[in-house]
């Protein structure tokens, strides 16, 4: 069996049991008698709130699910440049979401993180200098030649509004998955994780789920890759 496909088989298993867990959770049901149907409060603090940050005449999502050289952020980078050049339109009237699941999630985290639980390695992640495994979130801050387009740096597309959510069941997967790397418990694990998130990230639920939020509030689709 290929090394993708063991990391992918791993991956997989570990995605059921993390969504099994999300359901055992118990997220809470409300009943409203003036609407007369069940709202799903989502558990560990989700919200919903980033979908109010949608405001412009034009919107589109970003479905980043393999980290693809960090091609996802240049695709919501020539999405906010090709209004700008061609017809003008400011950052202002534009709204785009990059959203991280899958094995993308790993670049809604923080350097720590990446070096701590070899995420490039366990992943087969390269330095697009070194072509070696790695070791530090490369479209985050990035260093002189990590990105083909350094405008599409993590931080200088969020300065322009661009929103990243983070999928919490790939997050749980993959944490638990390199748990070992670190020496902890897959808990000790996802906690470190997510208060390794970088900020100004947003974890939702699920990353389908932000694919489908997104869209019922006008967002069109892209895929990253």
């Amino acid at each position: 069996m290929s090394t993708d496909s063991r990391d992918r088989r791993s991956f997989l298993t570990a995605l059921a049991a993390s969504s099994a867990a999300l359901a055992a959770s118990g997220a809470a049901l409300h009943f409203d008698a003036g609407t007369a149907h069940a709202e799903v409060v989502p558990p560990n603090g989700f919200s919903d709130a980033w979908l109010g940050k949608l405001t412009g005449k034009h919107k589109q999502f970003f479905d980043a699910t393999t980290v693809n050289s960090g091609f996802p952020l240049v695709f919501a980078m020539n999405f906010l440049n090709s209004n700008n050049d061609a017809l003008k339109l400011p950052d202002a009237h534009i709204s785009a979401v990059v959203g991280l699941r899958h094995f993308a999630a790993p670049l809604g985290f923080t350097d720590d993180i990446w070096a701590k639980y070899k995420i490039g390695e366990s992943l087969g992640i390269m330095n697009p200098q070194t072509k070696q495994p790695a070791t530090h979130n490369f479209v985050y801050h990035p260093q002189d030649g990590d990105l083909a387009f350094p405008a599409a740096a993590m931080e200088k597309l969020m300065a322009r509004g661009v929103q990243f959510t983070v999928c919490n069941v790939a997050m749980t997967a993959l944490s638990g998955m390199m748990s070992k790397n670190a020496g902890v418990t897959p808990d000790a694990a996802r906690s470190e994780w997510l208060a390794g998130m970088i900020p100004g990230t947003v974890l939702v639920p699920s990353g389908v789920m932000a694919v489908n939020r997104a869209q019922e509030r006008g967002c069109t689709y892209c895929n990253g890759g």
